[in-house]
């Protein structure tokens, strides 16, 4: 009796949580394909266009409406996100892989290096500015504080992965690489890392879209020089045309396709790690 009950009230809360998360992206969709180049954001649709999919591009006729200026934006994000992903990545496992046995003060480092995530980004933005100002005296940039800053909220994400992952890691395959006089270096990236391979996927992917989407960190840190968040929250105050709509639909077009090479990595780690399993069963 509990159960019929139970799973109407699930279905209806999977599907008011699924319409609350993807239906901005529908309406925002179906504005960004409005006639251009005086149409506003209006609904319903008067007319079909692509028109503001190829002003993104430079494709349409000069008009009133400038380009959005994300171009060099764009490429900063990216060149910052996968700065970010590769550093909070490494120093995820790193951490990680020293908290798989207890040493003195354990406790303490964890939770300062878990307060990264918790700090309110306006704060640590801000912190990162006064103190590149006025202590250290170097001027901000999008490559060095703005880069200090996201690494030092994306970290705590990788390292929890991380975390996760080595703790229900079996060290027994270790030991016995160990047993044959296999270096731990070598051990570690012939053995350890090719089955934890997952997990630093999941920890690359959440370092390279939190530091791509970050805005409080960044507005404080990055200088006078705009990553993408900033360049379309200044184009956003000014006046909103459906081309900003299109470039979020590229944008999550983009970060939908993160996800799909996300997954078949994913896949071929699997199944490369069942086929190692499959083998040492045999042998």
């Amino acid at each position: 009796m509990e159960s019929r009950i139970l799973k109407p009230i699930l279905a209806v809360y999977v599907a008011a949580f699924i319409l609350f998360l993807y239906g901005p992206f529908v309406v925002l969709t179906i504005i960004s394909f409005q006639q251009g180049p005086e149409g506003g954001p209006q609904f319903p649709i008067v007319e079909w266009s692509t028109y503001w999919y190829r002003h993104i591009f430079g494709l349409t006729p000069p008009s009133r409406i400038a380009p959005l200026p994300v171009g060099q934006a764009l490429i900063r994000s990216l060149i910052l996100a996968f700065m970010t992903m590769v550093t909070s990545t490494v120093l995820g496992v790193m951490a990680a892989q020293a908290f798989r046995k207890k040493f003195r003060g354990s406790g303490v480092v964890f939770y300062l290096i878990v307060l990264g995530m918790m700090v309110p980004g306006v704060l640590t933005g801000l912190g990162t500015s006064l103190l590149a100002n006025n202590f250290i005296g170097i001027e901000r940039h999008w490559y060095t504080t703005a880069f200090v800053a996201h690494v030092s909220y994306t970290f705590p994400f990788a390292f929890l992965v991380m975390l996760a992952i080595l703790n229900r890691f079996d060290a027994s395959v270790e030991e016995a690489a160990w047993s044959l006089g296999v270096s731990p270096w070598t051990t570690f990236r012939k053995v350890t890392f090719p089955l934890i391979f997952p997990g630093v996927l999941s920890a690359m992917l959440f370092a390279f879209t939190l530091s791509f989407d970050e805005f409080p960190r960044t507005l404080f840190a990055s200088g006078r020089d705009q990553t993408l968040p900033l360049a379309i929250y200044g184009t956003f105050a000014v006046e909103i045309h459906p081309n900003i709509f299109a470039f979020g639909v590229l944008t999550t077009l983009f970060s939908f396709s993160l996800l799909t090479v996300y997954a078949i990595l994913m896949g071929l780690s699997v199944r490369r790690a069942r086929k190692l399993a499959m083998q040492e069963d045999i042998a």
